[in-house]
């Protein structure tokens, strides 16, 4: 869950208002049939409780990002795939519960799953964990694709036994994603794109994915094969605290 390391204020507005802009949609307003399984509203993450700032499962995303992922879906349904999100806006105050959590060396709950062969200490100096975050400005996605027709997913129940996010599919957390090679979320190298070590079906199944959202305008973090950031982004350079909610939203 790289974050990105910044050096720009939060704006007024990003520290203030608990109302998004107009250039702000809810995603499942344009591309309805793009499944949504916002992880940061649930404990299934790699704190282990609902994070501050999700006050409803719902993926908010500038328009144009938005319109940009409705074209990808298009492409994927006719393939026989959906598109699956698993985080879009973030708001600055849920990055800032993450820097509270990676200094509690403490609190190591969903170490099993999320970050085994990392050591928290080194979450901050190995980039997993920043101040400020690309998903603040509301053109970032973290998504992955799921084969048409979609089966279900267990939710996670808190403090089911864990397996690492890198383990074989079929023994990591469930998830109707196709296999990527590593789960969501997961700090490990493993999760870089285009790791060496990622060959076969899950390589083809990330490339899948890359290359159909850069031929519309994304651009992929190397580090994690889920994140994508639409270009050119609507606020470059500013950073927003509304809550993730309907009520946020301005139109």
């Amino acid at each position: 869950m790289f974050t990105t390391a910044v050096s720009a204020p939060v704006t007024a507005q990003a520290a203030t208002g608990d109302t998004a802009p107009p250039e702000f949609v809810a995603l499942h307003d344009v591309a309805p049939s793009i499944l949504q399984e916002i992880r940061y509203n649930t404990p299934h993450n790699f704190m282990g409780s609902r994070i501050n700032g999700y006050e409803e499962p719902l993926c908010i995303l500038t328009a144009p990002a938005a319109q940009a992922l409705a074209k990808a879906e298009r492409t994927f349904l006719a393939q026989g795939y959906t598109l699956k999100v698993y985080d879009c806006y973030r708001p600055q105050r849920a990055v800032d519960s993450f820097v509270t959590w990676a200094e509690d060396l403490d609190d190591e709950l969903m170490k099993g799953e999320f970050y085994p062969r990392v050591e928290k200490t080194d979450l901050f100096t190995d980039g997993y964990i920043a101040a400020k975050s690309g998903h603040s400005r509301g053109s970032t996605v973290d998504l992955t694709l799921v084969k048409l027709p979609a089966a279900t997913t267990r939710p996670y129940v808190p403090g089911e036994p864990l397996a690492p996010c890198y383990a074989p599919a079929k023994k990591r957390f469930p998830d109707n994603s196709i296999d990527m090679g590593t789960g969501y979320d997961c700090f490990d190298t493993l999760a870089h794109t285009l790791d060496p070590r990622i060959v076969g079906t899950q390589r083809a199944n990330r490339l899948k994915l890359k290359n159909a959202l850069e031929s519309l305008g994304f651009v992929n973090l190397a580090e994690e094969w889920w994140h994508f950031t639409y270009s050119p982004e609507t606020f470059p350079s500013d950073y927003f605290d509304f809550p993730v909610s309907r009520d946020s939203l301005s139109n």
